[in-house]
């Protein structure tokens, strides 16, 4: 009897744990595995590179991207662009949004396979992923407020004895060029561009070092805001990290790192010509809130 009660009890055990098992599959099963799925992690907050909208209405009659696992939509210039490599590449896009601060740890853990977001090429990335050429070259700036006495500076050098207090996003390369300031205080850096902005308009923060085309778009629905654009003789120094936009995979992955590549050249997406008009096709699309 007691030998019949064991065999009955590992079956038991047996059957519990290959039940778990298939739920612990069914779990982790998504389209990580489906070849024939672009996966792409983006902030869906970082207007005009991605933003998220409640519909799919865009006001030229395309259509927004559904954001995988919400009822919230995708657009913006790396929607367009993933878009388009997508075709090329005969897969199905999937966008994942994803907060910045956790926007590589989530690439690592195979939430998505690819970063297009607006990210800049830096060596301290590069150790890390690997990187296309730029899908995007933008131009660095400041943003003061209006009414500040700061909206007639045409460069750096001219905030000498301000003593400004600067912002700017944090993880990003920015933040490495905030000491090139003269005479200036390091004020709170903020998860997302519209927090930084949000800092110029309540006086938290006099300065903000962003690029231009985020700029471009805040000062669209921010009335209060003024964007300079620095002398090409008295700008930051090494910031080219910054203009480099570029997509990443994971380190190791460098067959899809190189597929990728192979689309961008395909449909010829190396002329900044075309990256600068679908940049403004993109400022034009936004909607109010972003």
């Amino acid at each position: 009897m007691m030998f019949m009660k064991k065999r009955k009890l590992i079956s038991m055990v047996l059957a519990a744990t290959l039940a778990l098992t298939s739920l612990t599959g069914c779990g982790k099963k998504n389209s990580s595995s489906d070849d024939s799925v672009l996966r792409v992690g983006m902030e869906c907050a970082y207007a005009p590179f991605n933003w998220s909208q409640e519909t799919d209405e865009l006001a030229n009659g395309e259509k927004a991207v559904p954001i995988y696992g919400t009822n919230m939509y995708a657009y913006g210039y790396d929607v367009i662009v993933a878009e388009k490599l997508a075709k090329q590449m005969g897969k199905t896009l999937e966008i994942h949004k994803v907060e910045w601060d956790s926007i590589g740890m989530s690439l690592d853990a195979g939430d998505y396979d690819v970063i297009i977001a607006g990210m800049g090429r830096t060596k301290e990335r590069e150790a890390s992923y690997s990187f296309t050429d730029p899908y995007y070259y933008r131009t660095n700036c400041l943003v003061v407020k209006k009414g500040s006495g700061l909206e007639g500076i045409k460069g750096l050098s001219e905030l000498a004895g301000k003593n400004v207090t600067l912002t700017t996003q944090l993880g990003t390369g920015w933040v490495n060029l905030l000491d090139q300031v003269p005479d200036a205080t390091l004020g709170a850096n903020y998860e997302t561009t519209a927090e930084c902005f949000m800092a110029i308009s309540n006086g938290t923060a006099d300065v903000c070092v962003i690029d231009a085309p985020t700029a471009e778009s805040a000062a669209m629905t921010n009335d209060d805001l003024a964007i300079i654009y620095l002398d090409d003789n008295d700008k930051f120094v090494g910031d080219e990290e910054m203009t480099n936009v570029c997509i990443a995979t994971r380190k190791d992955d460098t067959a899809r790192r190189d597929e990728i590549q192979k689309a961008m050249d395909a449909i010829g997406w190396n002329d900044k010509a075309e990256m600068d008009k679908t940049m403004e096709e993109a400022v034009s699309l936004q909607p109010a809130a972003n």
